[in-house]
């Protein structure tokens, strides 16, 4: 089977490492010729482009095509063109699937690969394209696309339950067309984290200190502000806490300035944008992550990494949250904007390091029975197989080796 992936950018993030590591994981699996497009790449917040290239490196044709015109904000004239582009590239392909991810990618893949005639159509819901995080003029042309793509989509896979609920709610889809795959990512490097003390020290934080971490883009709604309050009230009770920001993002400025005014800045530490490469060992510094996010994105990849890493967590009950960090098993999960309930619980495992390991436990036995790339790979594998034997594309070719 020929399979086409499509993606609006390959910035680093969740979707984007899940796609790649997706691709990758397929390429090996029998019978299939998996290819991907992409958009261009743009942002502070850093590029998997030569990752996807290393992918296709030696391949004997071009798997992986960038459009130009793929661009994530809405752009009429652009739009059409990629849109344009996109038909005559699946035409030229002639995928069996098409296999599209995130908001823009998601609307204009899908709707191309209808009009070139693929078979088999799925989209994957990493996070919701539509919702109050944005305007209104916005969040009306996103759904009203999302429906109408949702016409042309013979399949949707979502990373969440609260993905399938959000979909449902608007009228895109039938509950029979969702399949739920958890995100998987390599486990190993989470796994094998130790107590960072080297790095802890560089960083400027002493052995009894108790280091909140967060790792996520500095960016509307991610949480970052919430956090530096409920760091704040927490500081009188827990002189010895630490706070450490790792990411990057276009409000990063406006927090380091205001951490400074606070007169915090030797209680707060900003890494800056790290490689994916490197998050073990930033959570090995960590005593617990902190994901006090609204913005919609589906399940936080951060959450179940630092649950493999053994590192317990405190969470917004938002969106997919809640199926990863679990109330008093892996973490404490609290009522959206509860500030007051945030500093209780961080004081909890501020003063119970031995809660901080049961929690960390439970989290790392579940996510390695649930997160592992290939357990996410062998599940989409399958569920191609399924589907399109459904509707008559050629499967003998693989279904030997159908297994997960």
């Amino acid at each position: 089977m020929r399979v086409t992936h499509i993606i609006t950018r390959l910035v680093i993030g969740g979707a984007q490492e899940n796609t790649l590591a997706t691709v990758r994981g397929l390429r090996a699996r029998p019978g299939l010729d998996v290819k991907l497009i992409s958009g261009p790449t743009t942002g502070p917040e850093g590029s998997l482009e030569n990752s996807a290239r290393e992918i296709f490196a030696g391949a004997a044709d071009d798997g992986f095509t960038i459009i130009p015109e793929l661009v994530r904000p809405v752009h009429p004239l652009k739009d059409f063109l990629a849109l344009r582009k996109l038909e005559k590239i699946l035409r030229a392909q002639s995928p069996d699937i098409v296999h599209t991810h995130s908001g823009k990618a998601g609307i204009l893949g899908r709707l191309a690969a209808k009009r070139a005639g693929v078979p088999l159509i799925i989209h994957h819901i990493h996070g919701p394209s539509f919702g109050n995080f944005q305007g209104a003029a916005a969040n009306f042309i996103f759904t009203a696309a999302e429906r109408h793509a949702g016409k042309v989509t013979d399949h949707f896979i979502v990373v969440a339950e609260a993905m399938q609920r959000r979909y449902l709610a608007a009228g895109i889809g039938r509950a029979e067309n969702y399949t739920k795959i958890f995100s998987g990512f390599a486990l190993e490097p989470f796994l094998a984290v130790k107590p960072e003390s080297e790095l802890r020290r560089q960083l400027g934080f002493a052995p009894n200190d108790f280091v909140i971490g967060q790792v996520a883009r500095f960016a509307p709604r991610k949480g970052q502000a919430d956090l530096l309050n409920a760091f704040r009230a927490l500081l009188p009770d827990c002189p010895h806490a630490r706070l450490l920001f790792v990411g990057d993002g276009w409000r990063r400025g406006e927090l380091e300035s205001q951490v400074k005014n606070l007169g915090l800045a030797d209680k707060v530490v900003f890494t800056g944008l790290v490689p994916p490469e490197d998050v073990p060992r930033q959570l090995g510094v960590m005593d617990c992550l902190a994901h006090l996010s609204t913005f919609p994105e589906g399940l936080p990849r951060a959450l179940p990494q630092a649950l493999a890493a053994g590192k317990p967590v405190v969470a917004y009950d938002f969106d997919g949250a809640e199926e990863v960090c679990r109330d008093n098993e892996t973490g404490f999960l609290i009522r959206t904007g509860d500030i007051k309930m945030v500093v209780e619980k961080l004081l909890v495992l501020a003063n119970h390091p031995a809660l901080r390991e049961k929690l960390g436990r439970t989290g790392t036995a579940f996510v390695q029975e649930n997160f592992s790339v290939e357990k996410m790979v062998a599940d989409q594998y399958n569920l191609y197989l399924k589907l399109a034997g459904a509707v008559g594309v050629q499967v003998s070719a693989c279904k030997a080796r159908a297994t997960g």
